[in-house]
């Protein structure tokens, strides 16, 4: 196994793969972010949205 760590073309596949893995985790961080940071609102507002639900099922 150490023969084929030790060629520069398999060097150079293996950095270019965990370049493109690197570049993709780097585009999908804000995305997983901005997520979470919805849900976490979404989660706040569920409260409201049940207490207007009620309200306006007893108005009708």
């Amino acid at each position: 196994m150490s023969a084929m760590n030790d060629s520069p073309g398999k060097r150079n596949e293996w950095r270019a793969i965990f370049y493109v893995q690197a570049r993709v985790a780097i585009l999908f961080v804000p995305i997983i972010i901005s997520l979470l940071i919805i849900g976490a609102l979404a989660g706040n507002d569920r409260d409201h949205v049940v207490i207007d639900r009620t309200v306006t099922s007893s108005v009708k």
